[in-house]
């Protein structure tokens, strides 16, 4: 028997799910798009990743992050719940021992960790611009009527980037129209976008942090070669693209799970076959006083789990 342990990440675009062993080497991952639907990718992804383990491997721990994480730990029978930045802190230094930076650029957020002798000691996180955020490259693509899986070939190509106001979605959109009518070519527009972007990145993320290396880049957006490059310019260092970069949440989470089982010594992983189970969440506002809080039930086949969003307490049910 292969011990192996589950890391979940849900976030607002991606669901990024993951199997490492005992000697944290990945044996199984899936990447799926949230849609808007937690639940239900969690249960598509747990049944498509037990699909694919090989054979002999038994769930020895769970762990779940990211911006779902309370929710979808009551569904895998998570070990350990933790936040995203320690949960990408935790992955980075067990690839990179002595890394002191991390970039990470998701779908609608971006965040800077600072790490020094392995521990964080300073944090940022943008989720008000799409700017700085894999959103907003996913729109000029598709103004560009270029695949997003290409963008960042095309910046490799540029021979002389175009200087794009980056600091508001809005206005970049504007001023990259602006410049395709003056007849720039599309490489030199695309590396501007990417270099806009990380402009934008820098100017807010990173603003007053202390960058130094080894520096870590990770999230989906680390696929795109135009905006390394970008970033390697602009920092005038090689940052490093992990070979799993769009699940380091996910392996983070996992690593955290397997220290939680070990000394639990078990785990409450409920199996990858919950497809069957109907997990539901209802709410309703409570009148006991002026605060009138929003509590959230969660409910796994009719029987009530869970209650949270109380501020005093007073209608939680193992709350997480």
């Amino acid at each position: 028997m292969i011990k192996g342990y589950l890391g979940v990440d849900v976030g607002s675009v991606s669901t990024n799910l993951v199997v490492i062993d005992e000697g944290e080497r990945l044996l199984a991952e899936q990447y799926l798009r949230t849609n808007g639907k937690p639940i239900q990718t969690v249960q598509e992804g747990l049944y498509a990743i037990g699909q694919e383990l090989p054979a002999g491997v038994q769930i020895a721990g769970a762990g779940a992050t990211g911006s779902a994480r309370y929710l979808i730990s009551l569904i895998i029978g998570a070990d350990i719940v933790k936040n995203e930045i320690t949960a990408h802190a935790i992955a980075s230094s067990a690839m990179t021992e002595d890394v002191k930076t991390i970039i990470e650029i998701g779908g609608q957020d971006s965040k800077i960790i600072i790490l020094r002798d392995g521990v964080v000691i300073d944090f940022a996180m943008n989720t008000v611009c799409a700017a700085g955020t894999g959103s907003f490259l996913d729109q000029q693509a598709s103004r560009l009527c270029i695949p997003i899986e290409e963008f960042g070939d095309y910046a490799l190509k540029a021979k002389n980037p175009v200087r794009i106001a980056g600091r508001c979605a809005v206005f970049a959109e504007s001023d990259m129209i602006h410049k395709q009518q003056l007849g720039y070519n599309t490489e030199d527009i695309i590396a501007g976008l990417c270099e806009a972007l990380v402009r934008n990145y820098m100017n807010n993320v990173g603003k007053g942090k202390e960058i130094l290396a080894p520096v870590m880049f990770q999230g989906g957006v680390a696929a795109n070669h135009g905006l390394v490059q970008a970033f390697n310019k602009y920092l005038e260092l090689d940052v490093i693209v992990p070979r799993h970069h769009g699940v380091m949440g996910a392996i983070g989470a996992a690593i955290l799970a397997r220290e939680t089982s070990r000394k639990k010594g078990g785990t409450g992983f409920k199996g990858f076959n919950i497809k069957e189970i109907n997990f539901k969440t209802s709410s309703f506002e409570c009148k006991g006083c002026s605060n009138a809080c929003e509590v959230v039930q969660f409910y796994e086949n009719n029987e009530l789990l869970a209650r949270w969003g109380d501020r005093c307490g007073k209608w939680e049910i193992n709350a997480v």
